[in-house]
């Protein structure tokens, strides 16, 4: 490694803990340095907006330059490419298919899908769009728009039933996307096609924004109740770290 590179970045880390800021000495005792070759260090981060010191408490802090930068890297994140070792994760837990699924003009679009280990035939396909009101990953990412941005898409698109099951009334339908919000994560039972039933949780990104959903697929003998509140928690663990990635912070 370059030496003094490394320094840099070990100071860097240490700023990065310290929200009241941090002097030179004790910067230069927290990486082994001598004060003379800290103080050289900060001001080559100053100088680059990657270190600031407050004028009256002459400690430095990290500079706005992060957020610069932080901007930059999600607003270059392709989630498909990002998500995708985490569908694999999923698939190899449950064996079942898995989906990545987006908004697009007020209808849910499969960007992404892994098959499963068991065989099961979908409808589903990469860039095959579906309503939101009868699939899981649509009633998530529904769950989570404005009453405004909810009735805009329930207008543009309707409520067509595709089974027997689906859901056509829009207060039930309303009811259910409250549950889905209290429960955090979405169930369709044979709504969008017969002996298919699906969970599915949500995605959000640096603005605690939806962003997008991922769903377990799966015939609905095998995915009974039981199985869905079994896999539901690991399901849940997979999209908050998707989310993380993206910049998404929970607040606590």
């Amino acid at each position: 490694m370059v030496k003094s590179v490394d320094r840099a970045l070990q100071m860097i880390a240490v700023i990065s803990t310290h929200k009241e800021g941090i002097g030179v000495t004790g910067l230069a005792e927290k990486i082994g340095v001598t004060k003379s070759a800290a103080f050289k260090i900060l001001t080559t981060l100053v100088e680059h907006g990657y270190a600031e010191q407050d004028r009256t408490t002459k400690k430095y802090k990290l500079g706005y330059k992060y957020l610069e930068l932080s901007s930059l890297l999600l607003e270059s994140m392709d989630i498909r490419t990002l998500a995708r070792p985490f569908l694999q994760e999923l698939e190899e837990e449950t064996n079942e298919v898995i989906h990545l699924v987006v908004m697009d003009q007020e209808q849910m679009v499969y960007i992404d899908k892994l098959e499963g280990y068991e065989t099961l035939r979908m409808h589903s396909k990469v860039g095959r769009r579906a309503p939101g009101h009868c699939t899981s990953a649509g009633k998530m990412i529904l769950a989570h728009l404005s009453p405004e941005e909810v009735e805009h898409v329930l207008r543009e698109q309707g409520m067509e039933a595709h089974t027997s099951y689906t859901i056509t009334d829009k207060e039930v339908l309303l009811k259910e996307l409250e549950a889905v919000r209290n429960r955090g994560y979405a169930v369709e039972e044979q709504e969008n096609e017969l002996g298919i039933t699906c969970i599915a949780a949500p995605v959000f990104d640096n603005k605690k924004k939806i962003t997008g959903a991922v769903s377990i697929s799966g015939p609905s003998i095998r995915m009974s109740k039981e199985r869905i509140q079994k896999i539901s928690p690991l399901l849940i663990d997979v999209t908050s770290r998707i989310s993380s990635r993206l910049g998404y912070i929970q607040a606590i």
